[in-house]
């Protein structure tokens, strides 16, 4: 694998992020969740449609990691109001961050992550938070590794299974 390269998407790249989080989501979750659980998900709450407009829209801003002109992975981080467990001040969260299971334990994420400190760091953020499912140990140790503490949790809700999150702080 050449170096990783990390570039912020534009709206040109919406299809591109869309099909790339629709496969990531389900190769990361399909084996430990029901197919009807998924499919619901996949068919009303995470949307081509859906995850298209996120890509360009206020306060959303997309990473694309290349291996050449190869797409490996991406990070969504998003800039939204603290969660009530979050003490005040500026912060963002990293919404998504997923790689191409092929790719995993690459650096794909670890070159993804360190952009996503780098641009809270230019944004002035004194911390950076993402929520991870209580059951992705891989995640967990990942960001674990990344200096993410746990501060709370919040239910997502997968289909019709409501799912417990971590939610996990990094201070800047």
């Amino acid at each position: 694998m050449n170096t990783i390269r990390i570039a912020e998407a534009t709206k040109k790249e919406a299809e591109l992020i869309a099909n790339l989080s629709r496969k990531t989501f389900y190769d990361s979750f399909a084996g430990d969740n029901s197919k009807e659980d998924m499919d619901k998900f996949l068919n009303e709450q995470f949307t081509r449609e859906k995850l298209m407009a996120e890509v360009g829209a206020a306060g959303n801003i997309f990473l694309l990691a290349y291996d050449g002109d190869e797409v490996l992975g991406y990070a969504r981080m998003r800039e939204t109001p603290n969660p009530v467990s979050l003490e005040d001040g500026p912060a963002i969260e990293i919404a998504r961050i997923y790689a191409e299971q092929k790719s995993i334990g690459k650096g794909v994420g670890s070159a993804l992550m360190q952009q996503c400190i780098e641009m809270a760091k230019r944004k002035n953020c004194r911390v950076i938070w993402l929520g991870v499912w209580e059951k992705n140990y891989k995640a967990i140790a990942f960001y674990t590794r990344w200096g993410f503490e746990r501060f709370s949790e919040h239910i997502f809700m997968l289909g019709n299974d409501p799912q417990t999150d971590w939610l996990m702080k990094k201070g800047l």
